[in-house]
């Protein structure tokens, strides 16, 4: 078979949103219409608050369809031409205009201080995390270890297959939060992947595959936090809702599956291909964007370090955050441990920890003689360097969700939702899934989708029903999805920079993947709407899941990958 070329098939991701989001529109334009007269009352009232909010803010484009104009735009155009500061930023140019009704002091003032003033205050501590990841990168970088756990790695992990699954079991122990996930991962198996010339482009697609998705089926992490905070009035708890959800949360169950079988059964298809291929045959890990040898040249040869000086940093990272995470949630105070979870703040949490033990790896390098005081010093710029690009397109991106936000996305999906709940019934779980992996897809937040859709679902589904936990599971999956096929996903933004990955290469060789599960899941929530069992859903969503697979094999037998 013919591979797929990278441009041809992100020409085709970008019909496919464009697509969708015509149909979404005219789901809406049909409902409202036609006005089914189960939903008539429900629908006029929408409309009636979405056109009196409009008028009192003199936005025509509020609340409607071209509330999901600019992040399309930003991604088409970062899909084409590859080039990812320019594209958010036309695409927050083209939300601050449509919010302003074109007026170019209302539209700067917009971009200034709803958008990057508001993006950079929300993400302050994320930030920070960010740059004492790097600073501790850079450290023990400096302290020859990353080298030293790659002659180890030489030694003990003797296979691709085994350096990638060990990858992927770390992705998996790591489910505390996906921000931690995607930089701790990347910075430990670098060394090991890159010696046995696993690309950059595939050990991202491994670190996104197990950030969201893991989080999004833990029941300790800052994701169920996340998801417990939106549970109020849907008549349960928020740890039970997220418990319960989570056997029917198809797409996050299947990516991981679907990454164990492509290692196992050594399948690539798509733009990964290629970049495995040269991998393996040229050992070129980057195939575009970045250079090989400047990658090399940055990995320093310390002979007095050790594997130790990784790990156990790492380990002292992992342990101080759990920490700081229950520690603001309010762990001595009284609460016990799955309360101080729920109720913790990451973005305090994590600089909280980051910076104790960025402290207390300095001490130790320094009283191991591993690196001077002069040295360790010289690192924080250079981790904070290192960190620059993630936290530009950070910045850039949560201004583009901000412009959506300003538009009124959040009331249109709600309109849609509410609108057309009775005529779609027992297809509603896939409709909801399609819903959420739209939006998040557009707006790249996961955590901003179902924080607009939980409340929507709980509304139009009978908490005593069956479907309940389905199409609760369908938009908490749906989230994950879109989140993780969006070039302006923070999550996907930190796997690349994790993996030291050229971003639109990971998104362009993660999108295939992602859409093909996301389709296997798509197919599970219609069989688990039809019979109103979510067990059979997760059957079905197995039984597709692996023939998708052996078919790929079955297609790419005669390629070595």
């Amino acid at each position: 078979m013919q591979m797929l070329t990278t441009k041809r098939f992100m020409a085709l991701a970008v019909i496919v949103m464009l697509i969708m989001s015509v149909f979404t529109f005219g789901v809406y334009a049909e409902d409202t219409d036609t006005a089914v007269i189960a939903e008539t009352e429900v629908v006029t009232e929408t409309l009636e608050a979405t056109e009196e909010a409009a008028d009192d803010s003199g936005d025509r484009f509020y609340a409607t369809f071209w509330a999901l104009v600019p992040p399309v735009l930003a991604i088409a155009l970062a899909l084409i031409t590859k080039e990812v500061y320019s594209s958010l930023f036309v695409g927050i140019l083209a939300g601050g205009l449509l919010a302003m009704n074109f007026s170019p002091l209302g539209t700067i003032d917009a971009i200034i201080n709803d958008g990057l003033i508001s993006a950079v205050s929300g993400n302050a501590g994320i930030f920070i995390f960010l740059v004492i990841l790097g600073i501790m990168v850079a450290l023990i970088n400096k302290t020859g270890a990353a080298a030293a756990f790659g002659k180890w790695a030489k030694t003990h992990i003797k296979t691709r297959i085994g350096a990638q699954l060990a990858t992927f079991v770390l992705g998996v122990l790591i489910f505390i939060d996906d921000y931690f996930n995607c930089l701790t991962v990347g910075s430990v198996m670098m060394p090991v992947t890159d010696a046995h010339k696993v690309s950059r482009a595939k050990l991202a697609f491994i670190i996104d595959a197990t950030a969201a998705p893991i989080c999004m089926i833990a029941p300790i992490s800052s994701w169920a936090a996340a998801v417990s905070s939106y549970a109020e009035g849907t008549g349960y708890s928020g740890l039970e809702l997220f418990v319960r959800a989570i056997p029917f949360n198809y797409y996050s169950l299947m990516m991981l599956l679907f990454v164990v079988l492509i290692t196992v059964m050594k399948v690539d298809f798509g733009p990964m291909a290629k970049h495995e291929r040269n991998a393996i045959e040229k050992g070129d890990l980057f195939t575009t964007g970045v250079s090989d040898n400047k990658a090399k040249e940055e990995l320093e040869v310390n002979e007095k370090g050790k594997v130790i000086d990784l790990i156990l940093p790492v380990l002292v990272l992992i342990v101080v955050c759990v920490f700081a995470l229950v520690y603001v949630g309010g762990i001595l105070s009284g609460a016990d441990f799955i309360t101080a979870f729920g109720d913790t703040d990451a973005t305090v949490g994590l600089p909280w920890g980051g910076l104790i033990a960025l402290i207390l790896t300095i001490i130790y390098l320094i009283c191991r003689r591993v690196v001077s005081f002069k040295d360790a010093m010289a690192c924080i710029p250079k981790g904070f360097n290192a960190m620059v690009p993630a936290i530009t397109i950070l910045t850039f991106a949560t201004t583009l969700k901000n412009m959506t936000g300003l538009l009124g996305a959040d009331v249109y999906i709600e309109t849609i939702m509410k609108g057309s709940a009775e005529a779609l019934s027992l297809f509603l779980p896939a409709v909801v899934f399609l819903v959420a992996c739209l939006l998040a897809f557009a707006t790249g937040t996961s955590w901003g989708t179902f924080g607009i859709l939980i409340p929507i679902v709980a509304a139009i589904f009978d908490p005593t029903s069956s479907l309940y936990f389905i199409g609760m599971s369908a938009c908490l999956a749906g989230a994950v999805c879109g989140d993780h096929c969006s070039p302006i996903s923070d999550t996907t933004i930190m796997s690349s920079a994790g993996a030291q990955c050229d971003h639109i290469n990971h998104v362009s060789t993660q999108l295939p993947y992602a859409i093909s599960i996301a389709a296997c899941s798509f197919v599970a929530y219609i069989v688990g709407g039809l019979t109103q069992n979510g067990w059979i859903g997760l059957a079905a969503a197995v039984v597709a899941t692996v023939g998708f697979v052996v078919v790929v094999k079955a297609m790419y037998k005669n390629r070595k990958v």
